[in-house]
């Protein structure tokens, strides 16, 4: 045997060694996608009371209605929104349009918006201790609360600007709201949206009133306000959501440009 084939001899040896010794690998299957967890627990099915079952809220159309409104309202108020960011912009430093983190349909969370009528950087203490109280039932825990002004709003707020207070006195901080509506986080009538720290306080049946999708305005906006208490203003909600329809929507906005005009209930 000469040299040559002695070396390919042994290199034949080799790749079979090699062989005999391969090892089996398993591919790792891929991670399941992680999913954001929801703000609160699923939002039982319930009564416009305290007990039974409601349908979810919604009716044929009303999508269509939110749509349709929420343009029509934006073109036409399209002028006084611009006043009104202008006069914000030159009498207070901060941007124009607050946006805030509220609780939307089944706790889901959303960006609201609305024309900033505080201080910028104002500390949420004051009104968190605040709602808290008022969903628990508590007594009010300074002066300040006591004949609070429009629900979750304090009578004296030191955080709110003077341009402020006319903003929301005429509901004009509200306009961008509409926006809410067209990009489908909101209606133009339902409940309010709360806040998460105030959907945290919430007990299961007063979370029933996230089952639907929050509005610009509603009952208690219209029939309540600063004069019924909170477990009132939720059964107000619920009794909406169990009774929603075209009719009912149409006379609360209506409705609702009355109290607007009035000043009923705004501080």
């Amino acid at each position: 045997m000469n040299t040559g084939q002695a070396a390919s001899n042994r290199v034949i040896t080799r790749h079979r060694a090699y062989a005999a010794e391969s090892v089996s690998l398993h591919p790792v299957p891929d991670p399941a996608p992680l999913r954001p967890a929801p703000v609160l627990a699923p939002v039982p099915e319930s009564s416009a009371t305290d007990s039974g079952a409601i349908r979810r809220t919604g009716y044929p159309g009303k999508r269509l209605l939110d749509l349709a409104g929420s343009a029509v309202a934006l073109v036409l108020l399209a002028p006084v929104m611009a006043a009104v960011a202008a006069a914000v912009a030159l009498t207070s430093r901060g941007p124009v349009v607050f946006r805030q983190e509220r609780v939307g349909v089944d706790g889901r969370p959303f960006v609201f918006y609305k024309f900033r009528t505080m201080f910028h950087g104002a500390d949420d203490g004051v009104h968190r201790d605040f709602v808290t109280r008022l969903i628990r039932g508590e007594p009010p825990g300074s002066p300040a609360e006591d004949g609070h002004g429009e629900g979750f709003k304090l009578q004296e707020d030191p955080r709110i600007t003077p341009l402020g207070r006319f903003l929301r006195r005429t509901s004009l901080d509200e306009l961008p709201q509409f926006l809410n509506v067209l990009r489908g986080d909101m209606s133009l009538v339902g409940p309010r949206p709360p806040l998460p720290y105030e959907a945290a306080e919430y007990s299961a049946w007063q979370r029933r009133r996230l089952a639907g999708k929050p509005g610009i305005t509603g009952p208690w906006q219209v029939d309540g306000r600063s004069r019924v208490p909170f477990d009132e203003m939720v059964r107000m909600d619920l009794d909406y959501l169990e009774h929603a329809s075209p009719g009912r929507d149409l006379r609360l906005l209506a409705r609702t440009v009355f109290v607007v005009l009035r000043g009923d209930g705004a501080r």
